[in-house]
């Protein structure tokens, strides 16, 4: 067990609490395994769990409000730890044109890609991101999600980056979920900046940041290290001034190359690296003493038609944490399903069903630095979970399509549709 992890049980009940939950399995996911509690109880009090363990232990409590189940399991709240939900307009018609024969490098010569996205993202008032965002958060929210990381970068300009950033905050009083917020301003080189990257980099450490922690509009900062996109020189510049200013750091790396970009992530301290189909066993060795979540992303993988997998044995060796993510975004995984990332990671990346909750759990909940409050059902971590009457969590990631009916509670509450 993680020293960082509460223990799962509570011998000293407390003295008073909100709300019973019974009658289920509880796969509280403690160190990233499953650790089921047959015919379970857990109590909650101010949205938090105040004890858990056994029916036959749990004390009365006859004043809080009581909820008896007829067994199914319950899980950990989902977190979703990367995803760019956050833009404008959308690009459906570039998937059907590359579906007919059109090439990337084509469609990019015509205006469209990235910077179609950025610029209809730039267009679009602060509302219309707010309710094109709201359309594309909902399906997650009813499998589950009740603590989703959205990025910028899609802006890549100081008032269009300040702007998405300002939206995502707005999302989290929207909705009943828990929003983190992450600066991607480093995602590509806008087109205004053509042949100077470095200019913009400067813009970016100089201008961007000061303002967004100053006015609290970031949790983290990321970066993408690509050949087509910035070096690990410049993203080191950007990790620089998000730490001189106290915040934490991810990075988009060894996607589509291998840049080592992960292994000097591991270095800054990063919560995360993300995508990592090229990582290396040197980079495995980096992340494991950096403490550096590994996020894989199963969506871009699969649109992309992507043949490279990332170096899921190295991380089972060095005991590197993966997380999963649905990464959606209009460009390489318009993806509204989570529950789908878990199948997605057992078929084409070889994870264990276990292995893929934890993922979305415990997993997905360290990459956003939230493994004390979140991603496992233990006492003192937040109250959310979900009930689905299931016999066992594998068919969470056997069943594909549809919808699973299950219940959510968010921060001790149910979270009807009418939080949605």
């Amino acid at each position: 067990m993680s020293l960082t992890d509460p223990l799962p049980f509570s011998t000293t009940p407390p003295a008073r609490c909100d709300s019973v939950w019974r009658g289920a399995t509880l796969v509280t996911m403690q160190d990233g395994h499953y650790n089921l509690i047959e015919n379970g109880a857990i109590v909650v009090a101010d949205g938090k769990i105040v004890w858990l363990g056994p029916v036959a232990d749990c004390p009365p409590f006859p004043d809080a409000e009581q909820h008896e189940f007829a067994g199914g399991i319950i899980t950990p709240g989902f977190v979703d730890c990367h995803t760019h939900l956050v833009f404008g307009g959308n690009r459906s018609g570039e998937f059907e044109q590359r579906l007919n024969g059109v090439s990337y490098a084509e469609i990019a010569a015509s205006g469209g890609g990235i910077i179609s996205t950025v610029n209809a993202t730039r267009e679009a008032t602060e509302e219309e991101l707010i309710e094109s965002a709201l359309f594309r958060l909902r399906p997650l929210l009813a499998e589950g999600v009740t603590c989703v990381e959205i990025k910028s970068g899609y802006g890549l300009s100081i008032d269009s980056e300040l702007k998405m950033l300002r939206v995502i905050r707005t999302l989290a009083t929207r909705l009943a979920v828990e929003v983190k917020s992450t600066c991607l301003a480093a995602h590509a080189l806008p087109p205004e900046y053509k042949n100077r990257p470095d200019e913009y980099i400067r813009l970016i450490c100089d201008t961007l940041l000061p303002i967004v922690a100053r006015e609290n509009l970031a949790d983290a900062v990321d970066a993408f290290c690509e050949h087509l996109a910035f070096s690990p020189a410049q993203v080191e510049q950007v990790f620089n001034a998000a730490k001189a200013l106290g915040l934490p750091v991810k990075l988009h790396a060894e996607q589509l190359s291998s840049l080592h970009g992960s292994a000097l992530a591991a270095r800054h301290g990063a919560l995360s690296a993300d995508h990592l189909e090229y990582a290396t066993e040197d980079d495995a060795i980096a992340m494991a003493a950096g403490g550096t979540v590994a996020v894989l992303l199963p969506g871009a993988f699969y649109l992309l038609r992507e043949k490279q997998q990332p170096p899921v044995a190295f991380f089972r060796q060095h005991k590197v944490p993966m997380a999963l993510a649905s990464d959606a975004n209009p460009g390489t995984s318009p993806v509204l399903s989570l529950r789908l990332m878990l199948n997605m990671g057992c078929t084409l990346f070889g994870l264990t069903p276990e292995e893929a909750l934890a993922g979305v759990t415990c997993h997905g909940a360290r990459a956003l630095g939230l493994q004390d409050s979140h991603g496992t059902l233990a006492p003192g971590k937040a109250a959310d979970f979900i009930h689905w009457p299931l016999s066992r969590p594998a068919e969470l990631v056997y069943w594909l399509g549809g919808e699973l009916p299950c219940t959510v509670v968010y921060r001790g509450n149910v979270r009807g549709n009418h939080y949605l």
